[in-house]
């Protein structure tokens, strides 16, 4: 077994779950109910506090504040929950904060392998996936969702209860006010579609025919319309074919505050 490695100028409560070989860097301050995977890595000046679960490989740069209560006002020091997956990278001065109380609150979560900039802000109770980078000074409000390999820019803010569908982009200062589809670029104050993602669909390895029905089906109900009409159509048409048109229906279905649309001409 490797031991922990802890600076002399660290603190780190008798309490706290520290794996195999996990690095405490100086002057950095680890909470009682903090569990720690596997090789983590806490740079110096680190903040680690709360019922915070940090995954194997994670590294956290200095001064990020992570776990620490949530800026909500109705908080009232509940045991809720922040759980961060496996090799994320949170980046300088970041902060990321449990869930809140109340209704559909209580955990936060941020899935593996992702990349949380400087500066960045993961707010109460969201769901964050698996490979999402949120460049330097992303800031992203309460109850939000952020599913699979999405690329905020820099700047970008996200609306409380927003949700971006899995590859979705955003361009630097973006103001996000209502759901992104899953699959498109979206850009501007406030945010409007500017067309597919596509390069991070060829990344992803869809093939070309997959990309090809995305585009059809995105055609079809961004920019033919009328939407809904469209929908509908996508929906007895290219969805039953392939699986992610079928997703983006039911993404767009599911909506709660709107859909991103494209800009009018």
């Amino acid at each position: 077994m490797t031991q922990a490695k802890i600076h002399p100028s660290a603190i780190v409560d008798p309490k706290a779950e520290l794996g195999e070989g996990v690095t405490v860097g100086p002057f950095s301050i680890v909470g009682p109910n903090v569990k720690i995977g596997d090789g983590a890595i806490l740079h110096s000046h680190v903040v680690v506090d709360g019922h915070t679960t940090l995954g194997r490989e994670v590294q956290v740069y200095p001064q990020a504040a992570v776990g620490l209560p949530p800026q909500d006002l109705k908080y009232d020091g509940s045991a809720t929950t922040l759980t961060v997956g496996d090799r994320t990278v949170i980046r300088e001065c970041a902060t990321l904060q449990p869930g809140s109380i109340g209704e559909g609150c209580g955990e936060t979560t941020v899935g593996a392998d992702c990349l949380i900039m400087a500066y960045c802000h993961v707010a109460h109770d969201c769901r964050i996936g698996n490979r999402v980078i949120m460049a330097n000074a992303a800031q992203v409000a309460g109850h939000c969702t952020i599913e699979d390999f999405v690329i905020l820019g820099g700047v970008t803010t996200v609306h409380q209860f927003v949700r971006i569908g899995t590859r979705a982009f955003t361009g630097a200062s973006t103001r996000v006010v209502m759901d992104i589809p899953p699959f498109t670029t979206a850009d501007g104050h406030p945010a409007r579609l500017v067309g597919l993602n596509r390069v991070g669909l060829e990344r992803g390895g869809l093939s070309e025919p997959v990309r090809r029905a995305i585009k059809q089906a995105y055609r079809a109900i961004f920019m033919r319309g009328p939407y809904a009409d469209a929908l509908t159509e996508i929906e007895g048409t290219l969805a039953k074919e392939h699986d992610e048109v079928a997703y983006l229906c039911r993404f767009l279905r599911a909506t709660e505050r709107g859909v991103t649309r494209g800009r009018k001409k």
